[in-house]
Formats: structure tokens, sequence, C-alpha cells
């Protein structure tokens, strides 16, 4: 199995949070979409499995109009109803009309940048979208056909309280979605929020109450059937995310576009960042990644900081025996089999965990 991921850097505008590779100079567009059918010309026999999941992710692919995405479309290896086929949406960019163009050129799940139902903390976080726009967004989704829809949701957001916390989820599990991706806010260098916090304009969350709306987040979704498969992600039994779950469990995919990674197994490449640079390279037949080749300490070493992430774990074999016997009596780990898990109050201390088993 292997998978494509597109990056596709045009937003509408920054939300003040984000550190990710975006422009919004969207007069680019339809060039950019002929630099990535040219990237996807001269690197397609790097694949050498049939591809399972295609993933159009952001910046904001939403903004792209109809004929630019179905130009992109046209190219890749659509083949099969098995496949997931997945694009991330903007709430505010989802009409029925663009919804069932998406159905029609073989996209089969969304993933909706939905954030909160709480107007002033979307404003606050400079989302372009309303509570009632993400909850029509969804709506419009369902009825254009769409059976595997994902939204993302954040918490610890500067005044977010427990009370619209619980709000926000509650809302979610309204809608009928399929998935739910949440992270804890991070304040990024370089990001407005970072500067709003650095100037004492808003106060962060403090640690124990991020850790309450975790916890929270788990019980509540948990309780409704979601099935907690990584320490962001939840869903419903066999809605998991095929092609994140493939970054997690080592498979081969190739990334297009600018900033997008690739990694086959043994190397991991990256392009440019530079949206000029990228497209200069692709028209021109003249990719120049970057290149890193991964010693097999290296392999070993992701695959437990991501297994670890997951409800499926890593083998004991792979990480100190004795080590992971402290944790498991902890409570922070457990075993099943020969395979060793991290358990909810070992999510909230993970990264020290993997840093001593791997130490």
């Amino acid at each position: 199995m292997s998978g494509i991921y597109i990056h596709i850097p045009f937003c509408k505008s920054r939300c003040k949070y984000c550190d990710f590779f975006s422009t919004t100079h969207l007069a680019r567009r339809e060039e950019y979409i002929h630099a990535l059918r040219c990237e996807w010309h001269d690197r397609q026999h790097e694949l050498t499995e049939d591809v399972h999941t295609i993933y159009i992710g952001g910046g904001t692919p939403s903004t792209l109009t109809i004929e630019s995405l179905q130009m992109l479309m046209d190219c890749l290896p659509v083949q099969s109803t098995q496949q997931e086929i997945t694009i991330e949406v903007n709430p505010g960019d989802v009409t029925l009309e663009k919804a069932q163009a998406w159905q029609a050129m073989g996209i089969n799940r969304l993933s909706m940048g939905v954030q909160s139902f709480d107007d002033e903390l979307l404003q606050l976080i400079g989302r372009r979208h309303n509570a009632q726009q993400a909850r029509d967004a969804v709506a419009i989704a369902q009825q254009a056909g769409f059976d595997n829809i994902s939204i993302d949701l954040m918490y610890a957001l500067p005044s977010q309280t427990m009370e619209r916390w619980k709000h926000d989820i509650e809302e979610a599990l309204l809608l009928g979605v399929q998935h739910i991706s949440s992270y804890g806010l991070i304040y990024e260098e370089g990001t407005m929020l970072m500067t709003l916090l650095d100037h004492g304009i808003i106060e962060a969350v403090d640690e124990d109450t991020e850790m309450l709306m975790y916890d929270y987040l788990i019980d509540l979704l948990t309780a409704h059937g979601f099935v907690h498969y990584e320490v962001s992600n939840f869903a419903l039994p066999g809605r998991e995310s095929k092609h994140n779950s493939s970054y997690w469990n080592n498979t081969p995919y190739l990334g297009l576009g600018a900033g997008a990674h690739s990694y086959d197994g043994r190397q991991r490449q990256w392009n440019s960042s530079d949206l000029e640079s990228y497209m200069q390279q692709a028209m021109s037949h003249r990719l120049l990644p970057e290149i890193e080749s991964l010693t097999t300490e290296q392999i070993r070493t992701e695959r437990i900081m991501l297994g670890l992430r997951t409800n499926k774990g890593v083998s004991i074999a792979d990480i100190d025996r004795a080590k992971a016997t402290q944790y498991i009596q902890e409570g922070l780990l457990k075993q099943e089999g020969e395979r060793v898990i991290a358990t909810t109050q070992g999510f909230h201390i993970l990264n020290r965990i993997i840093e001593d088993l791997l130490g």
C-alpha cells in the first residue's frame, strides 16, 4: 500500500496560530496546478505499489476552483471506490455545487477545519467562518453524499473555559460526523497569537485545565462510540484515516507540491517551501529536493515514537523492557500480548516517556 500527499498552499487569509507553509497569493493557483501536474509526470514512477490513499492538504485546498481541482484530479491514479481520497476544506468554502463536484471527481472523504463552534473564539484565532457556517457545511456535504467526514477541533484556546470546550464537543457530536481530530493549541514562534501572548494581550490556558480538557474529550467521544486510535484522533469503528495511519505505520508515500515531504522507507525528501522556486523547478522538470537518508536506528526511533501515539503501540522487543515495566506499574503504559500501549494518563507525558525509552 502507498499514498500520495498533495500540498495546496493557498489560503484566503492566514489563521493567527498557523506556522505551516501557506500563501494568500490566490492568483497563482492555476499556475501552481500546472507545476503539480509536471511534478507528478516526473515522479509517478517512484510509486512501486498500488495507490490506496490520496490526501489533498494545505493550506486550504477548497479555495481551488472546480476547474483547477479537476485538472489535478484528472492526472492522478483515481482507480477505485475502495481508495480513500481526502480533501481538506474550510467550512466557508463548502457549497452544494462544490461538494457535488468533489464527489464526481472521486473524492470520498472531507477533512473540515471547524476548530470551534464559539464565534468569539473563532474570531480570536483568525478563522474566516462562523459556527453556523460550520454546521451548514457539514449538512451540505452530507446532502451531496459524503458519509466520511472528519472535523478538526482545538482546545486550550485563549479564554476558553471547560464549559465552552464541553459545548464544542457536544456540538460536534450532533453533526453526525465519522471522525474527529482534536489538538491543543501550541503557540508557535512567529505567529500572531504568539505575539499577542508575549505582549500580555491574551493569556494561555493553564496546563492543568488543558489536561482536563483532553481527558473530557476522550471520555465523551469514547462514550459515544468513537475509537481513540491515535493521540489526537478519534473515529467511529472502521472510519480511521487510512492515509494518516500510513504515516504512523511507516508506509511509503509520495509528496507533491511546495514543501511536501516524501518517504520510501529508507529516505525522506522534501521540496522547496518557496512557492516561486518550487514552480520554476517543477515546470522546468528539474526538482531539487532536500534528501535525508535514515539509519537503522533512526528508523527504529521513528517506529517507536509514532507507534506509541497509536492504540496499536509498539513491540516490547523494540524498547527497554525494564523501563517499560516501570511505566506499566505506574499506569502510564499497558501491555497487551507482546505490544506496549500508552494509557490516557501516559498520553499526558508521552514525549517524556518516549525520550526515556529511547535513552
